[in-house]
Order: C-alpha cells, then structure tokens, then sequence
C-alpha cells in the first residue's frame, strides 16, 4: 500500500503540472507581446487615416538591437519624433550588414508599452520584407506610420524597437522557403513551431532553475 507521504507528494506534483500548464498559455502571450509574433504588431502595411486630432502630442521614439550575432547595425535618422495623432509621419533608417558576406536580414518590430501596439500603423517600414544585403553593404529606408486617434489619453509616449534577425542559414535551411513572409503577414508552419519550442524550452529552464 502507497504511504501518506508519498501520495500527498504525487498529488502536489500533479497539481504543480496543471499549474504550469495553465501559466504557459499567458507566458507565451507575453513573449508575442514582446516579440511581436501571433499578431500582436501590425506585420502589413495599414490604410492612411483620414482623421487628425490637432489638439494632442505624443512622442514615438526608435531604437534597435541585434539578436545573438547577427551582423547588423539599423540606426534611425532620429531618436525621437512628436507626431499628431492621424498625421502621416515619415523616419529615415540606414541599414549596415556588418559582415564580410552576403547575409539576408529579418527585422521584427514591437510597441511598448504593449497595450499600444494596436494603435501604432505602419504603412511603409523595412520590417515588412528580408532585406537581402551584399558584404559591407549599406542601405537606406523610409518608415511611414501615424498614431491613431484611438489611442488612450494616458499614453504620450511610445517606443518602435526593432530586433534584428540574421535568417541567412534558417532560409537555406528551409530550401527556399522564407522564414517569415511579412510582406502578407503570415508566418511558416515550422518557424512558428520552432519559435514556440524555444519559448516552452526558456519557460521550463525557468520554472526548473
């Protein structure tokens, strides 16, 4: 017959299981948040707006950084600009490939704070495509977004991060295939699953450390 003790520690472990189960669920919403995977950014080009709140000023401030080592360096013309909620706005970016070889970028762009995202639209950005770039190759691109109207009374300030992803082998890889098409917004079958495994595998070393 099972000791007390042993099934009282069976059953918490059970428990502990289910818990963890449920926790991941919103984990991994956080990461999307982040990262901007599942829809949580805008992947595609938006409509211009047709509406101007004159009255009101927010400040959308840029920056970048590279994923592990990858060999590039993106640097806005401008920090920081203050835009008019509904009014087109346009942000020069340069592009560097840091490498002595040809190497295909992936730039995944996110909001904070996250809850703004949605309000954020883009209508021309870089991000949209893999930039494909030669050895030492410097590139130039034009951001074109606006700030809608909806956005809440209590958000002045956002920040546009991009993070920069070298998917030069993950293509080959894929025999052709594009990691993540962002020109229609969609993401391949396997680069979703390897996202999400990379996810799950970061959340248990956390939840075992």
């Amino acid at each position: 017959m099972m000791h007390t003790p042993l099934l009282r520690k069976l059953v918490l472990l059970v428990l502990g299981m289910f818990a963890f189960a449920f926790a991941l669920v919103p984990l991994y919403d956080v990461f999307c948040d982040i990262t901007g995977l599942n829809g949580k950014v805008e992947l595609t080009a938006a409509e211009a707006s047709e509406e101007q709140d004159l009255a009101r000023r927010v400040d959308v401030s840029f920056t970048t950084h590279t994923q592990g080592q990858a060999p590039f360096k993106v640097k806005a013309a401008t920090y920081q600009v203050t835009v008019t909620p509904g009014t087109l706005t346009e942000v020069n970016f340069t592009a560097e490939n840091l490498s002595s070889d040809a190497r295909i970028m992936q730039a995944i762009p996110s909001v904070s704070p996250g809850m703004a995202a949605k309000y954020l639209h883009k209508l021309a950005c870089f991000c949209f495509d893999q930039q494909s770039m030669q050895a030492r190759q410097t590139m130039s691109f034009t951001l074109r977004f606006y700030v809608d109207t909806e956005l809440p009374n209590d958000i002045a300030e956002l920040t546009l991060a991009y993070t920069l992803y070298d998917i030069t082998d993950r293509k080959a890889a894929a025999h052709g295939e594009p990691a993540m098409n962002l020109i229609d917004g969609t993401v391949s079958e396997d680069y979703a699953q390897s996202i999400q495994a990379a996810v799950y595998q970061q959340i248990r070393g956390i939840s075992h450390g």
